[in-house]
């Protein structure tokens, strides 16, 4: 009886346990499978644009299932990211000078994006070091946070969305002034690996470096031209980055002119990841091709 009875205990733990399983598990594989969903391959902007609402939206529901999913938590801050900047930063200054206060509507939609985006991935980083922004923030380099190689990218897209938050926050010094703490986590995710995403992450450093105040523009350039090699040459993101953060403040309209003709003649091999940032670049490359009288 004794033995039947612990049996029966045993078995009651077991059922109880394992009903929460089969939502468990139908939430981490929904979590796995958005994580990995590509869409590198899509060359059809406003197909992805019509669609990544929903995809974003359904990726953050299922994130807040488990938030402990570190795939799930990178996908959702670089969705957002890229959904900020493609498409709604960018339709802010394709219709600034027709319509000052739509444009200024959409910047201002596309830094909360930024800032959402950038939430997500600090919030992953939290949660897989306790104190992480903190840390980030201290001011002896010995207490500064360590970030592992699996969190490369995560620590891109917090950096990177900082730094769109911060580029569109100029009235809002609280938010600007967090710009050495964006470079700061963007150089410790570089000094793990200084080859991520082919060269994207050395090319938000020269970015970086052009953009802040005292920064050096001799820096920035060698940051720039090792992106570019890192890519292959097959980046248009790289590209551009020197065009606009390096050619175009040196008013050397030559450079801008055949850096962004150099994206334009990019052409993707069939299901290269890189097809769809690529796209999204030469957009943006023949737009500001356009527009080169009005910034010379």
């Amino acid at each position: 009886m004794r033995r039947a009875g612990g049996a029966l205990s045993l078995l009651l733990v077991v059922l109880q346990l394992g009903a929460c399983s089969p939502r468990q598990m139908i939430v981490g594989s929904l979590a796995d499978e958005l994580a990995t969903q590509g869409q590198g391959s899509e060359t059809d902007l406003e197909l992805l644009r019509d669609a990544a609402p929903f995809h974003l939206k359904l990726s953050e529901s299922i994130l807040r299932q488990d938030p402990g999913h570190l795939a799930l938590t990178e996908s959702v801050a670089a969705g957002f990211t890229q959904y900020a900047y493609a498409f709604v930063a960018f339709e802010a200054e394709q219709i600034e000078a027709k319509d000052a206060k739509a444009a200024e509507r959409l910047r201002q939609r596309a830094a909360r994006l930024y800032e959402r985006a950038h939430r997500h991935a600090m919030r992953g980083l939290e949660m897989a070091t306790p104190g992480f922004a903190k840390a980030l923030a201290g001011a002896q380099a010995k207490d500064w946070p360590a970030i592992r190689p699996e969190q490369v990218g995560l620590a891109y897209w917090a950096a990177a969305s900082w730094g769109g938050w911060i580029s569109l926050s100029k009235d809002a010094p609280d938010v600007v002034a967090d710009l050495p703490l964006a470079v700061r986590l963007a150089q410790r995710a570089w000094a793990v690996d200084p080859d991520w995403g082919q060269g994207t992450l050395t090319g938000l450093l020269g970015t970086f470096e052009a953009a802040r105040p005292g920064g050096s523009q001799k820096e920035a350039l060698a940051y720039f031209d090792q992106s570019i090699a890192q890519s292959g040459g097959k980046s248009a993101g790289a590209l551009l980055a020197k065009a606009e953060a390096y050619a175009q403040p040196a008013g050397d309209r030559e450079q801008f002119e055949s850096l962004l003709r150099q994206a334009l003649a990019i052409r993707d091999e069939a299901g290269s990841p890189q097809a769809l940032q690529n796209e999204v670049m030469r957009r943006r490359a023949r737009w500001l091709l356009d527009k080169s009288d009005d910034l010379f």
